[in-house]
């Protein structure tokens, strides 16, 4: 049987986790398949399903550093704002994955702090959000690191485990945004938007 669940904006504003300026933006750009009803939009769950996974990088992570066209990337997509995000949470990672591609950020993963600094040396990116508490190489590393190849690089913390002493050297680091889990989805694009100076 096939399934003709319809979603309701109010539905679809909690299934993305987006505000609802974002989805109409969505509607309007004709990047999510919406059905008018009198005055009221309806999304067929399936169609939105269908489209989340055009959105995400292909199999779930991104492209290898060491590509010629990965190394090429600041010029392939001018004028959406290249974010790094760095947690060692698989759920976090594609959570704010999901969100910030449907933003219309072009985003790119990293699991731990290692492969953060891999990449930061290879590809300008135009903002980092990180968590600070990771095993091996933590966020105060990464963002040191990635302050000293990009001293402007806007930084956002994302943080389960705050603490005065963190909070502290993140302000000496200049982070534009410190966000404790669990938070909410529009803080975190408020948070972007605000750091990206949009």
């Amino acid at each position: 049987m096939i399934d003709e669940s319809f979603l309701t904006t109010e539905e679809v504003l909690e299934y993305l986790q987006v505000n609802l300026r974002t989805v109409y933006r969505l509607i309007k750009a004709g990047k999510i398949p919406a059905i008018r009803v009198g005055r009221q939009w309806r999304f067929r769950k399936r169609d939105i399903d269908a489209w989340l996974e055009t959105q995400r990088p292909r199999g779930g992570r991104p492209a290898p550093v060491n590509t010629p066209q990965a190394r090429a990337v600041g010029s392939a997509n001018a004028g959406r704002p290249r974010v790094l995000v760095v947690d060692d949470e698989a759920t976090i990672r594609d959570l704010l994955s999901k969100t910030l591609a449907l933003a219309e950020y072009d985003v790119d993963l990293a699991p731990d702090g290692r492969s953060a600094l891999d990449r930061l040396r290879m590809i300008p990116y135009d903002l980092l959000i990180t968590d600070l508490k990771m095993p091996g190489v933590d966020g105060l590393t990464v963002i040191r690191e990635a302050r000293r190849l990009k001293a402007d690089l806007p930084v956002i913390i994302i943080t389960g485990f705050s603490n005065e002493a963190s909070a502290i050297e993140a302000v000496n680091l200049g982070v534009s945004g410190y966000l404790t889990k669990p938070f909410r989805v529009p803080r975190v694009l408020a948070a972007a938007a605000k750091a990206l100076g949009e």
